[in-house]
Order: C-alpha cells, then sequence, then structure tokens
C-alpha cells in the first residue's frame, strides 16, 4: 500500500484560493487513479476530482469550473488547485490512489475551512 502525505489544507475566506498537495511515497509504481475526495461533518464522502491512467480528468460537478487537479510526475505528486472557494467546500479532503493491483490508499487528511 502507497503512502500519501497530504499538505496545503487551511483556512480561507470566501472567494479565496487554496492549492492542496498529494505525494506518493512510491513513484515507480503505475495507478489507475489518482485524485480527492472530501467529507464534510454530518455527509457521506463524496468524489471531487480523479486523474485517471492516461491522464484523462474527472470533476464533481459541484467543482467544475472553480477546481483544477494536476499532477507532477517528476515527484508522483498530485496537487488539487481550488478557487473561487466558498462555504460548502469545508471539508475533509482525502487524497486517493487506486494501483494497478492492490488496495487503494488514501492520505491521512486535510482540513479545508472556507469562512468569512
Amino acid at each position: 500500500q502507497v503512502q500519501l502525505v497530504e499538505s496545503g489544507g487551511g483556512l480561507v475566506q470566501p472567494g479565496g484560493s487554496l492549492r492542496l498537495s498529494c505525494a506518493a511515497s512510491e513513484s515507480v509504481l503505475s495507478f489507475l487513479a489518482m485524485g480527492w475526495y472530501r467529507q464534510a461533518p454530518g455527509n457521506q464522502r463524496e468524489w471531487v476530482a480523479s486523474i485517471v491512467r492516461g491522464d484523462k480528468i474527472n470533476y464533481a460537478d459541484s467543482v467544475k469550473g472553480r477546481f483544477t487537479i494536476s499532477k507532477d510526475n517528476a515527484k508522483n505528486t498530485v496537487h488539487l488547485q481550488m478557487n473561487s472557494l466558498k462555504p460548502e467546500d469545508t471539508a475533509v479532503y482525502y487524497c486517493f490512489r487506486d494501483p494497478t493491483l492492490g488496495l487503494r490508499s488514501w492520505g491521512q487528511g486535510t482540513q479545508v475551512t472556507v469562512s468569512a
């Protein structure tokens, strides 16, 4: 199971921006997908964005046009640039990695709070 280290969460005002990063420990492994889920208090976990093998990118409708997922191949790191943040974006954000074989890996979670 690959270790994922997240960073970049924090407190931001509505309309502001944050950039999350997720670094994988085993860069030599291929993967089917990497991306992000989030979970707000009292809510179910919801998928946010992903990069699928072949670099196909997918976004949840709720973040289209505001969030951008990208990948740094040299560091095997995935980023989530979050712009025009809204209070409803407040959640714990979890990075995930689906390997070609084996278990899905999860990051530890990083808190994003959007509040005035």
